[in-house]
């Protein structure tokens, strides 16, 4: 059976449904180039590929072998360095000492203004404490004997000299580092015709410190100087310990006027305050009522043991 020829609109129709769209023809085709240029098919390509960027990516970390473990690697390699690291430091202090040290001249001189000005605020009252201390029998030598350094340079015939004394003067010079001077002021005496004896500490064109003192113009026979020199010879080697030397010859020593410590004494322990050590009780009669205070114990103890023994007695 013939089949009956199809308008030419209806054969157009029919050929349009059985073509496939060009949309969807060339689908397969990209895929499957894209499958080749990956390296594999479309079927095996992953749903997800991600990868890290290079610079993101972590790296492994080295595996320690025992000679990097710092508790078994040898100190020896580090030993330059720490040495680096200490002659480092070492500098380091320097400079901070010396900036220490810098700030220490400067207080030095900031001290020193300060010392200046108040020495001249202190010399009037220094004067009217001298005018008074004079007015005070035997001030002088009682309160040189009752201080423990001085009192130990002291024979009898010093203490002796020593009550004409009617004041002592200390003067700092006006730069207080370059000196001081200390003057001794007697009334008429049997020993020597000076009404002032004075000691003085300054530098020297050098820097070094030295002294200078008055010349003592002994009375005939009453040199303290030479007397105890010649004490001292024909006395024994003990005595000659215990014998100290004159209180004066102090006068006429200069040999090393930066170790001369009866002047720092006398100005930086005295001088001060004389007052304090004028009111020292005496040594002597503290011990003198130290030994009747003993003697009133022992009294006391032997009154008590008779007591004791009569109570004895009458209990038998």
């Amino acid at each position: 059976m013939k089949s009956s020829p199809c308008s030419p609109q209806l054969q157009k129709d029919r050929a349009q449904q059985q073509r496939p769209s060009a949309e969807f023809s060339e689908l397969p085709v990209r895929a499957s180039s894209l499958g080749w240029i990956l390296g594999f098919s479309p079927s095996m390509a992953p749903k997800h590929q991600f990868s890290l960027p290079p610079q993101a990516k972590k790296p492994k970390k080295p595996r320690r072998t025992p000679a990097s473990r710092p508790e078994e690697t040898s100190a020896s390699p580090n030993l330059p360095k720490e040495e680096e690291e200490q002659q480092e430091a070492v500098e380091h202090v320097d400079e901070v000492q010396n900036e220490i040290d810098r700030l220490n001249e400067q207080a030095s001189e900031e001290i020193l203004k300060v010392e200046q000005k108040y020495n001249k605020l202190r010399q009037p009252f220094f004067q009217k404490r001298s005018e008074l201390m004079a007015k005070i029998p035997n001030f002088g030598v009682t309160t040189f004997v009752h201080h423990p350094q001085v009192s130990a340079l002291l024979g009898e015939e010093d203490e002796e000299v020593l009550h004409y004394l009617t004041r002592v003067d200390v003067t700092e010079f006006e730069d207080s580092k370059s000196g001081y001077r200390i003057d001794f002021y007697f009334d008429e005496n049997p020993y020597f015709e000076n009404k002032v004896l004075s000691k003085e500490f300054h530098l020297n064109e050098s820097g070094d410190p030295s002294s200078k003192s008055t010349e003592i113009k002994w009375k005939s026979g009453k040199d303290l100087t030479k007397r105890a020199s010649q004490t001292q010879n024909k006395a024994s080697r003990k005595r000659q310990h215990e014998e100290p030397e004159s209180f004066f010859t102090w006068f006429t020593d200069h040999s090393d006027a930066g170790a001369d410590e009866l002047g720092e004494v006398i100005k930086d322990g005295i001088w001060p305050n004389p007052l304090q050590y004028h009111l020292v009780p005496d040594m002597d009669d503290e011990e003198g009522e130290g030994e009747e205070d003993d003697d009133d114990d022992e009294e006391e103890e032997g009154l008590e043991d008779i007591d004791e023994e009569g109570d004895k007695d009458e209990g038998r």
